[in-house]
Order: C-alpha cells, then sequence, then structure tokens
C-alpha cells in the first residue's frame, strides 16, 4: 500500500510503498477513504513534537471495514468506520469512570515482541502515530481505535469527525458543559475552532465571538454560527471582546497552540469564567492564573480530544450532520489525492482554508 512516511522531521513527506500486515485479536484492517490535514501532525511532521521515526501520520480518518480479527465483536467486513487516536482499554481508571480520552490505551497498540503493523518491504519497521497512521491505503487498528457509523453518511465528512469535530465539538459539550445563553470565545478558527463555534451555536450559546487574523476564517466562523468576530491581534482584542459581552465570557476556547492566544483566552474571561487550552502550543509553555484571576473564580483546564466518549459522541455527531445541524461541508474547504499531501500542509502553514482532505479510492 501507499502511505506518507516521515523520514526527517522538518522535511517533506514521502511517499512510499509499505507493508500492513493482518489483523490480529482485537484488531481492524480499514481501507482508508479519507484523512484530513490536522495541524498537530504538522507538529510532529515539522519538528516541534518529538516522536521516533519512520512514521506514518495521519490520525482524523474515515474508510471501510475489509477483515477484523478474533474477538472483534462491535465491528465487521463492510462497516463504515471513523477512526480516533484516542484508543481506549476499557479497563483502566479513566476508562472505567467515564475519561476514555485520558486512557493511555494499555493493550490496544502490539508489543515489541509481535511483528510490526506497518514495515517497510525490507521488514524494517514504520511507526504506527497516534495509533492511527490514517494518511495511508490501509490502516490496522485496534477495535477501540474506531466506531462504525451509519452508511449513509459521506465519508470524506465523516473523516473530519475523527479528530477537529471530535476536539472542538466535544469541548463545548463534554468539557465546558455549556449551558444555553452563556457567552463564548473561540480563539482560532481553523477545523478544531470552527467546530467549537458550530458546538457552541447547536448548544445555545447567547453570544459567539470567532477570533482569528484570516478574513476568511472569520467569514467561515460567521457562517458556523459566531454572532461576532474580531482579529486578535489588533491592540486591543481582549478589551473589545470584554466590552462585547459586557464584563467577558463564561468561555474562552483556545484552539490553535500559539502563546498569545493562550493569553488572550485568560484575558477575555468573566468573574467565574473558565478557559479551555486545546491547542499544541511549544512544549516548554505554560499558561497561568493570576492571584487576583483565583479570587475572581476563574478557572483553566486542558481538554484531550474534547474529553469525548468516542463510541457514544460520535455517532450522535453524525447525526447532527445528517439533520443538518454540524456544519462540514463549509468546514471542509480542499480536497487533494495523497501525492498532494505536502502541498496540502503547505497550505495549512500558511493558514489556508479550514479543513483539508486526502482522498483515496474509494465508494
Amino acid at each position: 500500500m501507499k502511505a506518507a512516511v516521515i523520514v526527517e522531521q522538518g522535511q517533506p513527506l514521502a511517499i512510499e510503498d509499505l507493508v500492513i500486515d493482518q489483523p490480529g485479536p482485537h484488531e481492524v484492517l480499514i481501507r482508508t477513504v479519507a484523512c484530513g490535514l490536522c495541524h498537530s501532525d504538522l507538529h510532529f511532521i515539522d519538528g516541534a513534537y518529538p516522536h521516533a521515526l519512520p512514521a506514518v501520520p495521519g490520525h482524523e480518518a474515515a474508510g471501510i471495514v475489509e477483515a477484523v480479527g478474533s474477538h472483534v465483536q462491535r465491528l465487521k467486513k463492510g462497516d463504515a468506520v471513523v477512526t480516533c487516536l484516542s484508543a481506549f482499554c476499557g479497563t483502566c481508571e479513566f476508562c472505567v469512570s467515564g475519561r476514555m480520552a485520558l486512557c493511555l490505551g494499555s493493550g490496544t497498540r502490539r508489543s515489541r515482541k509481535e511483528p510490526p503493523r506497518l514495515a517497510r518491504a525490507d521488514g524494517t519497521p514504520v511507526q504506527q502515530m497516534l495509533n492511527l497512521s490514517a494518511l495511508a491505503e490501509m490502516m490496522l487498528v485496534h477495535e477501540n481505535a474506531c466506531v462504525a457509523i451509519r452508511p449513509d453518511m459521506p465519508l470524506d465528512r465523516a473523516a473530519l469527525l475523527g479528530c477537529a469535530v471530535t476536539t472542538g465539538a466535544g469541548t463545548v459539550f463534554n468539557a465546558c458543559k455549556l449551558t444555553p445563553g452563556e457567552s463564548v470565545a473561540v480563539i482560532g478558527c481553523g477545523g478544531v475552532g470552527l467546530a467549537a463555534v458550530n458546538a457552541a451555536r447547536i448548544a445555545g450559546a447567547g453570544r459567539i465571538i470567532a477570533a482569528d487574523p484570516s478574513p476568511e476564517k472569520r467569514a467561515l466562523a460567521t457562517q458556523m454560527g459566531a454572532t461576532d468576530t474580531i482579529d486578535p491581534t489588533i491592540d486591543g482584542a481582549a478589551g473589545t471582546i470584554v466590552e462585547l459581552t459586557r464584563g467577558g465570557v463564561d468561555h474562552a476556547i483556545e484552539a490553535v497552540g500559539r502563546l498569545d492566544s493562550g493569553a488572550l483566552a485568560v484575558n477575555v474571561l468573566r468573574r467565574g469564567g473558565t478557559a479551555t487550552i486545546l491547542g499544541m502550543m511549544p512544549l516548554d509553555h505554560q499558561v497561568g492564573l493570576s492571584a487576583m484571576d483565583l479570587l475572581s473564580g476563574k478557572k483553566l483546564q486542558g481538554a484531550l480530544m474534547g474529553m469525548n466518549r468516542f463510541p457514544v459522541d460520535l455517532p450522535r455527531l453524525v447525526d447532527f450532520y445528517m439533520n443538518g445541524l454540524l456544519q462540514l461541508d463549509t468546514m471542509l474547504t480542499m480536497r487533494i489525492g495523497l501525492s498532494q499531501v505536502n502541498e496540502g500542509f503547505a497550505a495549512m502553514r500558511q493558514g489556508d482554508g479550514a479543513r483539508a482532505v486526502v482522498l483515496f479510492d474509494g465508494p
């Protein structure tokens, strides 16, 4: 099969022919139909975050089950599925307490004693990134890294649910637990941010302020439910948001991973408000609250993958789209082939578009 491979960080992806193993116990072989390009992949490609190499990136995908291994009960050949990087074991304290996104995935990866899931033709192992390695024609994953969806869901749009929407919308529904009428500021309007804007609209937010330097992305945010937009780089942006909301927002969601955007999320909170950081910031960076912020009841939290409960949340997100509430068509701004993957990531570096999707041969 063909796959995009990180051979050296800071260099373009190489398109290589790799060998993929047959499914073992609890494993599922999936023919990839679509894979979204996520900024998280770019952190590994460009070297901001370390990873063993060579590795196949990609973690936002949808496809068709080709084969299942022994003990797989929830999936069968022919099922349409969406994958998720937060593969869960189902038995650890995080899983049994309903915080599946925090599971470290014990038992969902192959041990070093087992054959690798991915390899080059000469047998050299290729690392599976984030449990998936979806920028490839096939995926071999644990059954708890994917979920079956209704067959009438378009798979190019379904792919976006695997990360961007699960993270952005999940944060609103699961981590923020937004109450109708509350105000929200979303900082960064790429795929994750736009999903948060859309989810805030679905959840009944009273005021939704979308902050992004790109006029194109601010326009997309308006289409997806933002009541107000602002360029966060202008002088006094925080003060403008506080003034618009008569004292600050109830929820500020940082969805881009920049140092100044984290500070902005904290600075626009009202008394008792919560800032949620989603973006992958530099590993040595810290976001904090002042003593006065704490005395004002303000809170700061992370929300890994939107604190999703993937098998439950994903089918609901599919229904939101099919019922006309979730605007995935607006979010999907570029469709490309695997051979164009480097061009797709180059456009991402420039801030062009909201979400690009690599399409493989499929239905």
